[in-house]
């Protein structure tokens, strides 16, 4: 079985910082770690890895220094990894991302499953795993908790997975190749191992832009996003409520009269 994982670099503080002019996150120069959610990507692709053999390949999409991203995701057990870095990418929003994505996925081609976090701590919108499987026209399930199983049924194979809703569980069998995001319950992620670390040390990781995966200008960037963030302002603080006194009749009726002037 071989495995894709994509994941992504995000600053590991508070203090985040925006581009005044272009209204995204600054991430040069800021300490960054791996997303918290593609841990447990990376766990279960080495897993499954482990259970029925095959290779694991991580890609994430970044500025030179997530580099170190992919280093520790091999140190993790990841067989192999890819950098995706090229100016044009700067700026991409989810569905830009998950463009530039899905091409190095087709250029790498061999695969049967991606796995992708749930969604990123930085950016929360929970939309580039579904838009990778948008632009492969993919099979794919989102909040994931557990694999139950990976079978062939004649010429095709499938996979058993538990995903988590509002109100409980859903079970769905998906034809394989396809995509999954997982959620944290679906695993407790390892360690880095001695021998693991000395690999990543000595991997050699590849470096693609827009030329090597065929990607086309026009979805890159900024000016290929659909999306535009016009404005990033901090909220004013909230003031205290109003606590109604009185029989249930007449909060009722102020709270009527309240409302009426916002209509």
């Amino acid at each position: 079985m071989n495995i894709i994982v994509c994941i992504k670099q995000v600053p590991d503080t508070t203090d985040v910082k925006i581009n005044p002019e272009t209204n995204t996150l600054i991430r040069e120069g800021v300490e960054s770690i791996i997303n918290p959610f593609d841990m447990y990507a990376i766990e279960e692709a080495v897993r499954l890895k482990e259970r029925f053999s095959g290779t694991t390949t991580v890609i994430t999409m970044g500025p030179p220094q997530a580099d170190f991203a992919l280093r520790e995701a091999i140190s993790l057990g990841i067989d192999q990894a890819v950098h995706l870095s090229d100016r044009s990418f700067a700026g991409s929003d989810t569905w830009a991302t998950s463009y530039i994505l899905s091409q190095a996925i087709k250029k790498i081609k061999d695969f049967d499953l991606i796995i992708c976090g749930k969604q990123a701590s930085d950016g929360d919108t929970a939309q580039v795993g579904p838009g990778i499987a948008a632009h492969l026209n993919l099979p794919q399930a989102t909040y994931v908790r557990k694999i139950d199983k990976i079978e062939t049924k004649g010429a095709k194979q499938t996979i058993l997975v538990e995903r988590l809703v509002e109100d409980g569980f859903e079970i769905v069998e998906i034809e394989m190749p396809c995509l999954i995001t997982v959620v944290k319950e679906i695993n407790e992620p390892r360690m880095p191992s001695l021998r693991g670390k000395m690999k990543a040390k000595k991997a050699q990781i590849p470096v693609w832009g827009k030329t090597e995966i065929g990607a086309d200008s026009s979805k890159l960037g900024i000016e290929g996003s659909p999306t535009h963030v016009v404005k990033i302002f901090t909220p004013p603080q909230k003031q205290g409520g109003v606590v109604l006194e009185g029989e249930p009749e007449e909060i009722t009726e102020k709270f009527v009269n309240d409302f009426k002037q916002y209509l």
